[in-house]
């Protein structure tokens, strides 16, 4: 299940920005809840964030599955999310319970948001990080 990208800011058309799109494996089912909840409290903080232009979520939770999906003005804007709380706490909360995980990290001109899933999922199959 998707959830619908979330523009956060607008995108310039004539700019480049930088994609992400993460790969987060769970070891057991009972961790799901714990997840979704820290799921939440990341959304938030989304919301909050400068230099975040837009997210999506994509859920597979029968084969424990999740990925994200966001664009960023710059590299910048990107590691401050990761390392301001809760984002933060919640890597190190839940990397005992996480398989292994992928982050793939692109460049994307802004005349070509939102992002779209097949070709996020396509150039992680490829491993494509430019």
């Amino acid at each position: 299940m998707d959830s619908p990208w979330k523009a956060l800011a607008p995108a310039d058309k004539n700019r480049e920005y930088i994609a992400l799109l993460s790969y987060l494996p769970l070891k057991r089912y009972r961790v799901i809840p714990r997840f979704i909840r820290f799921s939440s409290q990341i959304q938030k903080q989304l919301c909050g964030t400068p230099g975040v232009i837009g997210y999506s979520l994509r859920a597979n939770v029968f084969s424990r599955n999740f990925w994200t999906l966001s664009v960023w003005e710059d590299e910048t804007a990107l590691m401050d999310f990761v390392l301001k709380l809760p984002h933060g706490e919640v890597m190190k909360a839940l990397a005992p319970h996480m398989g292994r995980t992928k982050i793939t990290q692109w460049k994307i001109a802004g005349a070509t948001l939102p992002l779209r899933w097949e070709e996020a999922i396509q150039r992680s199959h490829q491993g494509v990080q430019t």
